[in-house]
């Protein structure tokens, strides 16, 4: 028989197979995804037996990922966990293996992503014996300190003690993503350069959220996967999906935020940061350039709106955030509709969406745990 006539069977077959999973995961109560991760956990605790010598630390890590291939380790490109790597080793004395509880590709950022590291402590002075393990603050204080002798764009926020099984990805009860978008026509400034996606239109807000509430829930998100994908369900279930306007940042006072400030005695909560406020008579809108005459305003650059699209599920498809950050901005810019959003979605196939927003603007925020 010829490959080409095996291939549609072998396809049907492994179709049927995949839909034997999701309903068995269904029928115990798993969605897709954590069908897919207990299962994960299940072969890795099969084939690597607990050593009672061994701690296992849960790492939480911040990075700047501009001059980061990607977070995971690559034989030649600088990574995120490459670099942690190194610094652990230089700490311990001995490699280690690092394993990330989310990947994030090169360019994008993370206020907290998490790791989990298997350390042995060896005695420097006597080889061979080893010595209780060190305590959380200790490894914090001691990496970090190697980080910061190189680069200084990776940092650990946060470091505790898990049980040897207790895996990083497969433990993960949830995780949030933040984009960042730069609306306005002025050049961006270089301030902001690689941390956010700056878009010279204007923005709908309205229209925006009213396509973020089509998408959150439960959906075959086929539309929103990119090719190379490796989950084995594009359904996942999207708790949140929103848009706010926030300041833009770095954020520092007006004159008209000073002199409020000054009236109400200092009071820090007196002052609003909304975009638009009035108090004391005195109206500010974020756009505007601070100043009432030409000589106050030169040399002061106007303020972009800045808009930041949350999303928070407990796992995500590849390309899934930035996917949907480029429709909702094609929805902002008037290019799309919110029918077209619903349109997308019912496609199930990429060649269906908008193309994706760039890396520069998404920042994992928050990966969520339940500890024993």
């Amino acid at each position: 028989m010829s490959d080409n006539l095996k291939h549609p069977l072998d396809s049907t077959a492994s179709e049927e197979s995949l839909e034997r999973l999701s309903k068995v995961a269904r029928i115990e109560g798993f969605s897709d995804e954590e069908s897919e991760e207990q299962q994960g956990l299940a072969d890795l605790e099969s084939m690597n037996p607990v050593n009672p010598r061994v701690q296992r630390y849960l790492v939480a890590i911040e990075y700047i990922g501009t001059r980061f291939s990607g977070s995971q380790q690559q034989a030649k490109d600088r990574t995120v966990v490459g670099v942690l790597q190194e610094a652990f080793h230089k700490f311990i004395g001995q490699p280690v293996k690092i394993f990330c509880s989310s990947r994030t590709d090169a360019g994008v950022h993370a206020l907290s992503n998490v790791c989990h590291v298997d350390v042995e402590r060896i005695s420097k002075r006597k080889p061979g014996e080893v010595l209780p393990p060190h305590e959380p603050g200790v490894v914090q204080r001691a990496v970090n300190h190697f980080l910061q002798r190189k680069d200084g764009d990776v940092m650990v926020i946060d470091v505790r003690c898990v049980p040897s099984n207790y895996h990083a990805r497969y433990k993960a009860q949830e995780r949030t993503y933040f984009y960042r978008l730069l609306s306005g026509s002025d050049p961006l400034s270089i301030l902001e350069k690689d941390r956010c996606w700056h878009v010279p239109e204007e923005l709908n807000l309205r229209f925006m959220q009213e396509a973020c509430r089509v998408l959150v829930g439960s959906h075959d998100f086929s539309s929103f996967r990119a090719a190379g994908c490796q989950a084995k369900s594009p359904m996942r279930s999207l708790d949140e999906l929103n848009i706010t306007e926030v300041p833009s940042t770095p954020y520092f006072p007006s004159i008209t935020e000073r002199t409020l400030s000054n009236l109400n005695n200092g009071d820090p909560l007196a002052c609003s940061n909304q975009p638009k406020s009035e108090t004391a008579g005195v109206t500010t809108n974020v756009g505007e350039v601070e100043g009432s005459t030409e000589g106050d305003s030169f040399g002061r650059r106007r303020r972009h709106r800045c808009y930041v699209v949350t999303a928070r599920s407990r796992g995500f498809l590849y390309h899934q955030v930035r996917l949907i950050v480029g429709a909702l901005k094609c929805v902002g810019t008037g290019e799309l509709t919110v029918s077209d959003v619903e349109r997308i979605l019912e496609a199930k196939t990429v060649s269906a969406a908008k193309p994706m927003a760039p890396a520069s603007g998404l920042y994992l925020a928050r990966v969520r745990y339940e500890f024993p």
